[in-house]
């Protein structure tokens, strides 16, 4: 039989009830058979004449879907090898969630533009030339939106804001810090 003759579509439905067997899912069943029949098609020059063509195609089946579950492992095993160098956080709970929502509310009350100077240089710890870089503007007007926007939640604080808070907050890496 030439390899331009081989009948694999003939072989759809036997292919398909393996593939379910392998994957419990209709629908992956139904990708690993598509892959299958590229690989396949892909492959044709590797059929060796007098062969059985159901054979070949179900080792090909076979085969992808055993490189696809360790490629699943491998990739599983580098996410966690990954969150398990990543500190861990605890969910906020009571007060703390609250306190954290209020703060959260006042930081997203900030216009867009300090909002963006104070994170790039409070919480990521870009000095003002490096922030200016980043949003295009000059240094001066950086420093001025992170000072108007730390007085505004200094506002938050004092009850003068939004919204009144119980306890006071210190916004890190700044030289505005308040003394009580």
């Amino acid at each position: 039989m030439a390899h331009d003759d081989l009948d694999i579509v003939g072989q759809l439905e036997a292919l398909r009830r393996y593939a379910r067997v392998l994957t419990r899912d209709a629908e992956a069943a139904d990708d690993l058979v598509q892959a299958t029949f590229v690989r396949a098609q892909e492959r044709r020059a590797t059929f060796r004449d007098g062969a059985d063509v159901r054979v070949w195609l179900m080792a090909i089946l076979h085969n992808l879907f055993i490189d696809t579950r360790r490629s699943a492992q491998a990739s599983q095993a580098r996410e966690q090898a990954w969150a398990e160098t990543r500190p861990s956080f605890v969910e906020a709970s009571g007060e703390m969630a609250a306190r954290l929502a209020q703060l959260r509310a006042a930081f997203l009350s900030l216009s867009a533009e300090q909002r963006e100077a104070l994170h790039l240089v409070a919480v990521e710890g870009l000095g003002p030339i490096e922030a200016a870089q980043i949003l295009g503007v000059p240094p001066g007007t950086v420093m001025s939106r992170v000072g108007r926007a730390r007085a505004a939640l200094r506002a938050f604080e004092d009850g003068r804001g939004e919204a009144a808070s119980a306890k006071p907050f210190r916004i890190v890496g700044g030289r505005d810090e308040r003394q009580d």
